[in-house]
């Protein structure tokens, strides 16, 4: 039977259900969100004469925690408009609706009692054949289908989210007993189709496998810590971004999540798990019962790991000494080990390195990964059948660049052995069945697909989903056809050709220009069209700043003004080829990453999507053709002069302070993104498969090379608007006279110039208003000192 979701209804709106509810509504779906009808009146509803009979009272905790939900940093929504596919109600007077919903998801309370009262009112109103199932992160299925009818079961499950539901990407989930198969297959269909999750299927076991996992990895870290003699600055060093994990790391993560929380799943774990070789790991450390005794919980209670205090006005983070368990002012973490790896760019490869080092980072690497490997390896097939699941969990719900067996690969699994071993661990039948097999590692890749290890068989079995996916680690090694120092092309076959940026952050120096260059070269003479496509963790964080900073310095300006005009010359070539081109832009995606995608053919953009033309944070203006398409666009369409005015002034505003869309969705409004033209993907790794999709149908509809643009622009109307904006900023001290220099070269490039009256130009003319724009400001102490500041911290500077 085909199944569609038009309609969902989430009971509970607590932070998940709410959160829930949200990432329902990005993807278009109309949700029904419930909660329980309150007991009490407040001092204010009773002021204002309510009672418990008024809806409003009856609707408080419903909506109240929606507001809160959509209010929250970071934001739960694609754009705030979305909210009105959400309507909200009671249990007691909204529960009937539920009859008219497709999926129906359980968000209560962890306590089974008022987890079975909800199921039994559900069951009196719940059409036969609707999904039913819980978020539940602990509570075993067999105890919540108890007493339920055969239909309830055999349509349910739990699917479990990771908060917060929009941006971590796991979904688990786990069939009930009696689930039917094809309900299983749906769940996992919709979860990475429409969602834009990871699904992973897991077991009815304890904490499923994200938490009983992660939470391992935490636990274990508390035990290691002082035997080591380590600070929290020192592990959350060795536990981030250099080993591909977020940049909270380990303790400013606990922080975040909620000691409370981690507490709850360890104790359930250690209550749940009593044949679990690593039992006693789950038993609190002493410091870890002296904080929960002293409510040092995290961010919720302003402290807990790290505490941020003010002193003498000025704020400073101290940290938690797990000796004294008194705060005091960080410490700076620093070890040789690290230094080896300091050009090493590929996390992957650093593995290898850090477990050779002869200080406390590399034994501290040593201890964790034999204890991570020795723990994984017994989890299957407790947990799950497949190692991939386990990675892929870790990798979507932890944020885990890499699961814990690629990173046994990537040291060796034998080495791993060895490691193992030299901290006592023993290793499991399967990993010597596997090595004595002939299969040296968990995965590999062959004809750019990835396999696994399939312990029954004995033998590697390809990673089922793969092919609606082009994933381009598996096939960068078969399908390059050309490569430089900062990018490579792969033909992905039937003509479609894809660029990938290979720079430090994707930033766009020489390397990169060159590579798109040759991209469309090829693409006009010897294949059809051109993708501008990478699975980074950011798309680009844009050109190459401090390239840019050095010719400035050095006032090498005919060769930056040659590399500025290059820069222009690749963004229109975009635009002006006679091939489609693409590009796919997700995460970060600034400044000259955001000038291309606003001049390609089509662009496809994650949902994810954090794009903006961020320059004048360095103190100059987009200089790599954004100007001029601000203009562009803001004279586009059958409108008239003074509602182009308007347009052209929003436009403005948003390159003058650097507005950046926190989603796709909001680039439409921010005019970075258009509609009916660009199109938005929920799933991030199917981004580069739709935009070759995309490409060969533009090729088959036929495409034809775009004719230049002649625009209107307002001349000295527009700017005379700019010119009293800004004046009336830096006489209100909004603005610094720097920031009024930098708005008023942007408003004269987007006006056209001192035109006495509306003219059509040519593109190239803007483009080159907007590099003599961009070269004057290149020539200003405070412009330089702006982009130093930023090389330096990382933040803008105010001068």
């Amino acid at each position: 039977m085909k199944r569609s979701i038009k309609k969902v209804a989430v009971i509970g709106s607590g932070i998940m259900g709410s959160g829930i509810a949200c990432h329902f509504a990005n993807i278009g779906v109309e949700v029904l969100l419930l909660d329980i009808v309150p007991r009490e009146l407040t001092d204010k509803e009773k002021t204002s004469g309510f009672t418990l009979e008024s809806k409003s009272v009856r609707n408080r905790i419903v909506n109240d925690s929606l507001k809160t939900s959509l209010k929250s940093k970071p934001s739960p929504i694609y754009d705030q408009k979305f909210a009105s596919r959400i309507s909200t109600g009671n249990l007691t007077d909204d529960l009937h609706k539920i009859a008219d919903v497709d999926w129906i998801m359980e968000v209560v309370v962890e306590r089974l009692d008022i987890k079975q009262q909800v199921f039994d009112n559900i069951e009196k109103h719940r059409k036969p054949g609707t999904l039913i199932t819980s978020n539940t992160s602990g509570i075993p299925i067999s105890f919540m289908n108890k007493g339920r009818s055969e239909d309830f079961q055999q349509h349910f499950a739990v699917t479990h989210f990771f908060n917060p539901p929009r941006y971590l990407k796991l979904f688990e989930v786990v069939p009930g007993p009696n689930c039917k198969p094809e309900i299983t297959d749906f769940l996992m269909m919709y979860g990475e189709k429409f969602l834009g999750k990871t699904s992973v299927l897991a077991k009815d076991t304890p904490a499923f496998i994200g938490n009983r996992i992660g939470i391992f990895g935490i636990m274990s870290l508390f035990h290691q810590v002082k035997d080591l003699g380590l600070t929290i600055e020192e592990v959350d060093k060795l536990t981030g971004p250099l080993i591909g994990r977020p940049k909270s790391a380990t303790f400013r993560t606990v922080d975040v999540v909620g000691l409370d929380t981690l507490v709850h799943v360890a104790n359930g774990l250690y209550e749940n798990c009593p044949e679990d070789e690593a039992h006693d790991l789950f038993k609190l450390p002493t410091f870890i019962e002296t904080m929960m005794e002293n409510k040092w919980l995290g961010s919720k209670t302003k402290q807990g790991f790290y505490k941020r205090v003010i002193n003498d006005g000025k704020k400073e983070i101290l940290s938690l000494d797990l000796d004294t368990l008194e705060y005091r002012p960080k410490k700076r973490a620093k070890f040789a080990t690290l230094e080896l790896t300091k050009n090493v760019d590929n996390v992957i490869d650093r593995f290898a390195i850090l477990i050779k080092g002869k200080d406390k980072a590399g034994e501290f690497y040593r201890k964790n990964f034999a204890a991570m490997f020795a723990y994984v390896q017994n989890r299957i097939p407790e947990i799950s059948n497949e190692i991939y699941r386990i990675d892929d969990a870790m990798k979507a719900g932890f944020g885990w660049e890499h699961g814990p067996f690629q990173i046994w690969d990537a040291i060796g699994v034998e080495k791993g052995i060895e490691l193992m071993k030299s901290e006592g661990y023993e290793v499991t039948t399967w990993v010597t069945d596997m090595l004595a097999s002939g299969n040296s590692s968990f995965y590999t890749i062959n004809e750019g697909a990835k396999f696994y290890y399939e312990i029954p068989t004995k033998k590697q079995e390809k990673i089922p989903g793969q092919d609606a996916f082009i994933i381009l680690d598996n096939i960068r090694e078969a399908k390059t056809i050309w490569k430089n120092s900062g990018a490579a092309i792969q033909h992905l076959g039937d003509g479609v050709l894809n660029v990938e940026f290979r720079s430090k952050m994707n930033t766009l120096g020489g390397e990169v220009l060159a590579a798109i260059n040759k991209g469309i070269d090829l693409a006009e003479t010897e294949y059809d069209a051109v993708i501008i496509g990478n699975q980074g963790a950011n798309f680009s964080v844009g050109a190459n700043l401090a390239m840019v900073f050095m010719m400035a310095v050095e006032q090498e300006y005919e060769e930056l003004n040659f590399a500025t005009k290059y820069f222009q010359d690749t963004v229109m070539r975009l635009r002006y080829s006679s091939c489609p081109t693409l590009i796919t832009p997700h995460a970060y995606s600034f400044g000259g990453a955001c000038e291309m995608a606003m001049h390609a053919d089509k662009v496809i953009a994650a949902a994810e999507t954090y794009i903006g033309l961020v320059e004048f944070g360095v103190g100059i203006i987009p200089g790599g053709a954004g100007s001029k398409e601000m203009a562009v666009r803001a004279s586009e369409g059958l409108l008239k002069d003074d509602v182009k005015l308007n347009k052209l002034r929003d436009y403005f505003i948003n390159v003058a302070m650097a507005k950046v869309a926190t989603s796709a969705h909001e680039a439409y409004d921010l005019g970075f993104l258009k509609q009916h033209k660009d199109i938005v993907v929920i799933n991030k790794d199917r981004q580069i498969a739709t935009a070759k999709r995309h490409a060969i149908l533009m090729l088959e509809d036929g495409y034809t090379q775009p004719v230049p643009k002649q625009v209107k622009v307002l001349g000295q109307q527009a700017l005379g608007m700019f010119l009293v904006g800004t004046d009336s900023l830096e006489k209100g001290h909004y603005a610094s006279a720097h920031d009024k220099k930098i708005a008023d070269k942007l408003g004269y490039v987007m006006a056209g110039g001192d035109l006495s009256e509306p003219t059509i130009v040519s593109e190239q003319y803007l483009l080159d208003l907007e590099r003599e724009a961009f070269m004057s400001l290149m020539t200003e102490r405070k412009t330089l000192e702006r982009i130093e500041h930023m090389l330096k911290t990382g933040k803008p500077l105010r001068n």
